[in-house]
């Protein structure tokens, strides 16, 4: 049997005056006195060097932001060239006649149990012309997704969009 001992549990208590003694005071930051030295280097230097912090995950949340647009930039491109000959009215498997035979089996009401079998905005748009609203709804997702690749800026409320129309165009397609 393995006694605890003073060497398997980490002091607790020099942990915490690590982290809190970046400015001074306190016991040495890892790296002893070289990298106070080179810090204060670089402060002389007229060039301030802050460390990142570690915790902070910004490299990660770019990237995965990036990667994701790329996905759906991928997504919708192929659904803009793709559409009319798959889903669209003339196509293999028209998502309009899928969209009113859900209706009717639902007795012609479009009510909370028809958005939960086919969630899609295409419910409330006119059907009249499908071609042209399969291409609107993946050009706009194209647009939103170049954005956020471009740019870089995304929030919930693009992402959100973004999962909104690519499921619109996922659930209308049929099995």
């Amino acid at each position: 049997m393995l006694s605890a001992g003073r060497d398997m549990a980490a002091p607790s208590a020099a942990l915490r005056q690590r982290r809190a003694a970046p400015g001074g005071g306190g016991p040495e930051a890892p790296g002893g006195a070289a990298a106070g030295a080179a810090a204060a280097a670089g402060a002389a230097g007229g060039g301030a060097v802050l460390p990142v912090s570690p915790g902070t995950f910004w490299l990660t949340r770019i990237v995965l932001l990036r990667a994701v647009a790329l996905l759906y930039l991928v997504a919708f491109l192929v659904a803009y060239h793709q559409n009319k000959q798959l889903i669209g009215e003339k196509g293999l498997l028209p998502c309009k006649l899928y969209l009113q035979s859900v209706k009717k089996y639902f007795k012609g009401k479009i009510n909370l149990d028809a958005l939960s079998y086919a969630p899609t905005i295409i419910w409330f748009l006119d059907w009249s012309d499908m071609d042209s609203i399969l291409d609107n709804i993946s050009l706009v997702g194209l647009a939103t997704s170049a954005f956020v690749l471009v740019t870089g800026c995304a929030n919930m409320v693009l992402m959100a969009v973004l999962w909104a129309l690519y499921l619109s165009l996922v659930n209308v397609g049929q099995i």
